[in-house]
């Protein structure tokens, strides 16, 4: 962005140039708004003055200290007859320093505005992030859990309070047709809802805003709303640690079956053959008694034949 480092000879103060006549009374723009949003963005707005010719051109200039140098506006918004009515800006830091704003016209007679505001005072705080509940059937409660919002200048959670709104839903199904909704104020970042019905369904949804710090005294955004109960009664973190309890159970189940089939039906293992220690399945008795008979006989034979 292009440093300023002399305002136009044509600047006139807003307080100074209302003493110096009527010619140019009701020239400056109007309303004037700057919004930071989003951490570092800010928007910056003003209405055009109905007395200034058509041809009017603003410029806008800035500064976050007294001491540093004005910047001019990089990306403004116009109008349908090509007229600035505004500027956006990027990283943008809050501190606790008064931010000095200028805003001139194209033309000597045109009177310029300035203003000095605190940039802490026009934020938009972001939601609070990470809204989580965690209900239980039995005891008819619920904790809820957050994170503060995301800012560039305070690092404190205790800087922060909290508006939590609790919406009952309606259920045709169920037969619920009224709806209900609870507001509170708490600090800190959680908060426990202990008129839980495990039958009805709900919603939540929570915003934040100056608890005693350099922070906006205006409510920030709404985080997403977040429904709970009916069927939805655990957590993400239950749900993970139900499917581990089943896969648990189920390989145990699986193994026991395997070990009580193993043990009623008997194991079949076909034993190699070793042609070196195999024993002959023969009668030695048989096998001996045959022997002698062969053995006589030979002996008759040779006798025999001697004769």
């Amino acid at each position: 962005m292009t440093s300023v480092l002399s305002v136009p000879l044509y600047y006139n103060r807003h307080r100074e140039t209302s003493l110096q006549g009527g010619d140019m009374n009701g020239t400056a723009i109007e309303n004037f708004i700057c919004v930071i949003y989003n951490v570092s963005f800010m928007n910056c707005t003003w209405h055009v003055s109905r007395t200034v010719p058509g041809d009017t051109q603003y410029f806008l200039y800035w500064k976050s200290s007294q001491k540093e140098d004005f910047i001019g506006c990089q990306n403004y918004v116009k109008d349908n007859w090509g007229r600035h009515t505004g500027c956006r800006f990027q990283n943008v830091t809050i501190e606790d320093k008064r931010a000095y704003f200028l805003v001139n016209g194209s033309g000597q007679n045109i009177q310029s505005y300035e203003n000095r505001i605190y940039l802490y005072k026009i934020e938009k705080l972001t939601p609070p992030l990470n809204v989580t509940v965690n209900c239980t059937g039995l005891s008819h409660s619920c904790e809820i859990k957050w994170q503060p919002p995301r800012t560039s200048h305070v690092k404190r959670d205790t800087c922060f309070k909290y508006q939590v709104v609790i919406e009952k839903k309606v259920d045709p199904e169920k037969g619920i047709k009224d709806t209900s909704k609870m507001e509170t104020n708490i600090t800190g970042n959680s908060y426990i809802f202990d008129s839980f019905s495990a039958e009805r369904r709900y919603s939540i949804k929570i915003r934040a805003t100056d608890n005693g710090c350099l922070v906006s005294k205006n409510w920030g955004e709404w985080s997403t709303p977040v429904e709970f109960g009916g069927e939805q009664l655990m957590s993400t973190s239950s749900y993970l640690l139900l499917l581990v309890s089943g896969l648990a159970a189920s390989v145990v189940f699986f193994l026991c079956a395997v070990n009580i089939y193993l043990k009623t039906v008997p194991a079949r293992v076909l034993q190699p053959k070793d042609p070196f220690h195999e024993i002959a399945p023969m009668n030695f008795q048989t096998e001996h008694e045959n022997q002698l008979i062969k053995h006589e006989t030979e002996e008759i034979t040779v006798i025999e034949e001697v004769a």
